[in-house]
């Protein structure tokens, strides 16, 4: 049987970085192009269009009239950034973008696409749901009469904290277990205060004449209806005030 080579995965250049100790002293807008074409630069295919010019000792302005891959200097914040872009020229005006390297401090990097960043801020944010869920399950008790509980004991920091929390609202349920507001209810604190301050009637009904007012009774006792009369215009009797009022006066007896 003829020997099979495992293929090897392709080398990960998001986790590398390369750079050269003795050009970052040099390093300008008409140096970078050199200093990222150099043979060691892990991010430099010498197969593109920038190492046939270099070979020729041409200046970039070519590269618009060459076909296939190439590097341009894209965008320079001096003295510290510069972009730089690998891309595949198709003709002179049209080019499609490839990869994108940055340089920050002399040390070049490779810049991720929107799918790397996606696919780490996932699965970033679902390896630390899962941690959560397993510290969080292992705290979880059952017990057939009580259910599931929460038991912190194992863990120093979380019992001392509940304890703590525990604590603080048992103080709070003291301080504020003597307040009138709370032993009492808002309905009865507001029949006490209106039974206080009562509100002020209306002039237009104080004038007017109360109903079931009794009329003058013409008889022997005008005191007694005089007297019920004007009773009855101040206000409405008490029944028990009716009740004597309505009595018939006391028989003489004869001598």
């Amino acid at each position: 049987m003829a020997n099979r080579q495992m293929a090897q995965p392709p080398e990960n250049h998001l986790r590398l970085s390369w750079h050269d100790t003795q050009m970052i002293a040099t390093l300008s807008p008409q140096t970078v192009m050199d200093y990222f074409c150099r043979k060691s630069n892990p991010f430099y295919d010498h197969m593109c269009n920038n190492e046939t010019i270099r070979m020729q000792r041409l200046g970039v302005e070519h590269l618009h009239n060459m076909l296939g891959l190439e590097y341009i200097l894209l965008h320079v914040a001096e003295p510290i950034l510069y972009v730089i872009r690998k891309q595949h020229r198709h003709n002179p005006a049209e080019a499609t973008p490839i990869a994108d390297y940055y340089i920050i401090g002399g040390t070049i990097y490779k810049a991720p696409d929107l799918a790397n960043v996606i696919n780490a801020r996932v699965l970033n944010t679902v390896v630390n749901l899962q941690s959560a869920f397993e510290e969080a399950s292992s705290y979880a008790r059952y017990h057939p009469n009580k259910g599931y509980t929460w038991d912190f004991s194992s863990n120093k920091i979380l019992s001392d904290k509940s304890k703590a929390d525990k604590k603080d609202s048992s103080a709070t349920k003291d301080d504020s277990s003597g307040t009138l507001f709370q032993k009492q209810r808002v309905d009865m604190l507001l029949a006490e205060l209106l039974r206080k301050f009562p509100p002020p009637i209306p002039p237009m009904l104080q004038n007017l004449q109360p109903a079931g007012q009794l009329p003058n009774a013409a008889g022997a006792d005008g005191g007694t209806a005089t007297n019920s009369t004007e009773n009855h215009a101040n206000g409405p009797l008490d029944i028990a005030t009716e009740s004597i009022d309505m009595k018939p006066p006391p028989e003489k007896k004869s001598k």
